[in-house]
């Protein structure tokens, strides 16, 4: 209990965070809601004693145009606030899109690649999707508690002047007037209604489970879904004739949905019978035992609708209360979930340490006995990495599937922090650095990049606004120039047709050009392509390196490759197997002290040595590339 209630205020202080004015408009929409019955069964009550009593005809015509106004002004009050608490309900599930988004944004990296994150966020919308629950349910069933705990306390205050009233009766009938018949009544009412509002209690648990298994084949009925939904999905529905494969999971699918909908229906037969039961019982009693009391002359004939009424909505409230509880209690398994994500702390030390700004990109970056293992995992994908990387240089990484080459790449862009060892930057840990400053360091493109439905422009640049010369004149340099003079809108042309219908549909060789400019267009001191090129047929790929490797310049580059072809535009070569490099080989000697002696020049007279140089260099990487790579293959 101590633990429901703890959880039922952190689940308001969220409420109010993500939207403040949702709960007072709540509570007054259901004060209103609660008192709109007790205006007629009151003034009823006024209407017939006077109709019974004197009959003024002009207090008659006075406590109607009261009933009328008061039954007017309810209901508009509470239809506003009631479309009010929508409008605010609606902000307020967009401000939690927006707080989980963010979430998941400033959460480290090793959470977003965490499965469990993925299931416990799924779990929280299908919570959503499927039964309101989490901070919607938490919303609704507030409400309803506050609804139920004002009709019971007002049909209280109402009942308890009909036990006050006492008729100056003898004989047979002195009884049906003494306290001892009234305990009789109210004990037996008691009885009737909480056992009627257990048999509720359990009919809800059980409708709560079967809502839980019903999330579990929503889960997987959106999957089905999705994939229908997705355009290239078709090709192998047809090439491998899997009609039938869907077919079997949506027909077991339908199966699962099925059975638990039978259980939720002969559940609610078997307790709404017996609730309709009892409470045809309970509003017998109630009549029986108020109409002798006007029999006796306790009470008025008015005071008959009057307390009849007032008894029947303390019965609605009393369930209200006890559903809303249980509701509440039920419901505090999705709003654990919902505080659980919020709750996931980073892990990673952020660094406070400014990262060097330097006009010459002068960088080193040194692997030392580096080891790594996943988390939940007690297998190394990395173990006892040493490697030193010196400004311009170029690093080609190859190996087999699962041999290390992306996790490493990951480390030295603290995606994720080793394990043991440590990663250098111009000698100092990289561990102390700025986070987002050390990361600015990087132009990264991953093999599975993504492309979003945006503007070709805010695409490549990866922001909102975008100098468009520059746009284009990277997308040439990445080979699109053609590409582009076909797009209607050119750089501002909407990539795909999701918010577009103007929007073009690319390959995926376009696609991973387009990805390459981007990285290009951050224009970064260190590039890394990670596997870049496994959509382009070979000529498009040499071509995409050849210009790559010019446009890289001095920067310090990374090359993650199954095909050897990268190789030769680089310096070096690391064979990565099981974690370990296996293998090192250099491609040609590139002495800093020749390096220094280019940079000494004019500009001028800067590019012609490097002209030359690039020249020289390639001839000798042509030549060691199939020394090299006959290494590499025995190696590997």
């Amino acid at each position: 209990m101590k633990k429901d209630i703890q959880l039922f205020k952190m689940g308001l202080i969220e409420i109010h965070k993500l939207q403040p004015w949702v709960l007072p408009v709540t509570i007054f929409e259901a004060i209103f809601k609660s008192i709109a019955p007790f205006i007629n069964i009151y003034m009823s009550a006024r209407i017939i004693d006077e109709l019974l009593g004197t009959r003024n005809v002009d207090s008659i015509i006075f406590l109607v145009v009261i009933t009328i106004s008061l039954n007017f002004l309810i209901h508009l009050l509470s239809t506003g606030l009631g479309h009010l608490r929508l409008l605010l309900r609606n902000i307020m599930g967009q401000n939690q899109d927006m707080r989980m988004n963010e979430k998941i944004i400033n959460m480290d990296y090793q959470h977003v690649e965490n499965p469990e994150v993925h299931l416990l966020r799924t779990k929280i919308q299908e919570a959503e999707n499927v039964n309101g629950g989490g901070i919607y349910g938490l919303l609704i069933y507030f409400g309803e508690l506050v609804k139920g705990i004002i009709v019971a306390s007002t049909s209280i205050a109402l009942i308890m002047e009909m036990f006050k009233n006492k008729a100056n009766i003898s004989g047979y009938f002195s009884f049906i007037d003494s306290s001892f018949f009234n305990i009789i009544f109210i004990c037996s009412l008691a009885i009737g209604t909480i056992w009627n509002m257990k048999l509720r209690e359990n009919s809800e648990r059980k409708f709560f489970s079967s809502l839980g298994e019903v999330i579990k084949y929503n889960r997987i009925f959106r999957y089905y879904c999705e994939l229908l939904e997705d355009y290239n999905v078709g090709k192998g529905v047809r090439l491998y004739d899997q009609k039938s494969l869907f077919n079997k999971g949506f027909d077991n699918l339908y199966d699962g949905f099925t059975g638990i909908l039978n259980r939720i229906i002969s559940t609610n037969i078997k307790y709404g019978a017996a609730n309709g039961f009892i409470s045809s019982i309970l509003s017998s009693l109630v009549y029986v035992f108020v109409g002798l009391k006007a029999i006796v002359g306790s009470i008025t004939i008015g005071n008959v609708v009057k307390y009849t009424g007032s008894i029947n909505q303390l019965m609605s409230g009393s369930s209200m209360i006890l559903l809303s509880i249980v509701a509440l209690k039920t419901n505090n398994q999705y709003l654990q979930l919902y505080l659980d994500f919020l709750n996931i702390e980073g892990e990673k030390y952020k660094g406070t340490l400014p990262v060097e700004k330097r006009n010459d990109d002068e960088y080193e970056i040194e692997f030392r006995n580096v080891s790594f293992k996943y988390p939940r995992t007690d297998n190394y994908v990395l173990k006892n990495i040493s490697m030193k990387l010196n400004i311009g240089e170029r690093l080609a990484i190859v190996g087999m599937n699962g041999s290390g080459k992306t996790t490493f790449i990951k480390l030295l862009c603290r995606l994720y922090d080793p394990d043991e060892g440590e990663i250098l930057l111009n000698g100092i840990d990289i561990k102390k650095y700025d986070y987002d400053e050390y990361l600015s360091l990087f132009s990264i493109v991953f093999q599975d990049f993504k492309l979003f439905s945006f503007s070709l422009g805010q695409n490549v640049s990866a922001s909102v606004d975008y100098d468009e010369d520059r746009v284009k004149d990277i997308l040439a340099k990445a080979g699109l120039e053609e590409r582009l003079t076909n797009m209607p809108k050119g750089v501002q042309t909407s990539l795909y047709k999701d918010f577009d219908e103007e929007g073009v549909e690319i390959s995926g060789g376009e696609a991973q050009k387009i990805a390459l400019a981007r990285a290009l267009y951050r224009d970064a001191p260190i590039i890394i392509l990670d596997e870049p090129t496994a959509a382009l047929d070979p000529i498009a790929e040499f071509e995409i390196y050849s210009k790559f490797n010019e446009i890289v310049g001095t920067k310090t580059a990374f090359y993650i490759s199954h095909r050897l072809s990268s190789c030769r535009f680089c310096d070096e070569i690391a064979v990565f197997h099981e974690g370990r490099i296996i293998q090192k080989e250099i491609m040609m000697s590139w002495s800093r002290t020749r390096m220094e002696n280019i940079t000494s020049y004019g500009t001028p007279k800067l590019n012609i040595i490097r002209k030359k140089q690039y020249r020289y260099r390639r001839k000798i990487r042509i030549l060691d590339y199939n020394r090299i790579m006959k290494r590499v293959k025995m190696t590997i």
